[in-house]
């Protein structure tokens, strides 16, 4: 029986933990994109140092910090309420759930591209109507400060279609009868809310937390698409900065480290919304 798994182990190998031990002997060397292992000298820990030391390594962690909560708790908020929103009987339910979608079904290149049209220069239609309603002309992909809260935003509209999917499920779930319990308790809708469905759809939440977390710390095209990582490295994330170091820097050392290190990250982080998933299973 063994002799049968032996073809699928070794591809399972070949496929997952080659390239993660590969990977991880790169971080270790100074080299290039071209050379190949043996040709490149062993410098230990040295990348991993000199990553951590760098001023480049604590902006893009910084940014993505900022981008990963935003674009989790941001997502998160939006969908929870238009998910509460469409279980309401409103006009056109159907419909309104396919348009909100959208943003989730098309593809990230086609959703960039739009957006860089509607703020990239002070000729676009942003910038035009908040000029004249009496704002001061804005450079959003010019300015650090606005560039970040544009990708932040973006990443937000594009992801909140999920978290619709999400919370949707998780409020069918929830029976009926526990509102009107809380209702004959004299429990109010914020009461009932905060004490009914909050705790019945954690699993679920703490689940959707987990994914985009992961989404947002791994997210190149959305960053890239629309600011390449500028203005001044405003918005290099963790995973741009290792694109950086690899590609146009052409040192996959200190970009496989980068590269471990996110993934140390987001095994931590992982593991402590895990544990919340469990206790609430519990309770």
């Amino acid at each position: 029986m063994a002799l049968f798994a032996l073809p699928s182990l070794l591809l399972l190998i070949l496929l997952n933990v080659y390239p993660v031990v590969y990977s991880f002997l790169q971080s270790l060397q100074q080299g290039t994109p071209s050379t190949l292992p043996w040709q490149t000298p062993f410098v230990g820990f040295e990348n991993y140092a000199n990553v951590l030391t760098s001023e480049s390594f604590r902006n893009a962690t910084t940014f993505t910090i900022v981008f990963t909560v935003v674009g989790v708790f941001g997502s998160w908020l939006v969908g929870l309420a238009l998910a509460l929103l469409l279980r309401t009987r409103i006009p056109a339910n159907g419909l309104f759930k396919v348009l909100l979608l959208l943003p989730w079904i098309v593809p990230v290149v086609v959703s960039s591209t739009s957006w860089n049209w509607l703020v990239a220069t002070p000729q676009s239609p942003v910038p035009i109507i908040l000029e004249t309603l009496g704002f001061p002309d804005a450079n959003f992909l010019g300015d650090p400060v606005l560039a970040q809260i544009v990708v932040c935003v973006f990443k937000v509209w594009i992801s909140f279609p999920f978290m619709l999917m999400m919370m949707s499920s998780a409020l069918a779930s929830v029976d009926t009868n526990v509102y009107e319990a809380a209702k004959m308790d004299g429990a109010s809708a914020w009461q009932a809310f905060r004490g009914v469905t909050l705790p019945i759809i954690s699993r679920t939440t703490y689940i959707s937390w987990v994914l985009m977390t992961i989404f947002c710390v791994n997210d190149f095209p959305t960053i890239f698409l629309l600011t390449q990582g500028g203005p001044v490295n405003a918005t290099t994330s963790l995973i741009v900065l290792a694109y950086q170091q690899a590609f146009q820097n052409l040192q996959t050392g200190p970009a496989t480290a980068v590269a471990f290190m996110m993934t140390a990250v987001l095994v931590i982080v992982s593991t402590l919304l895990y544990r919340q998933i469990k206790k609430a299973d519990i309770e």
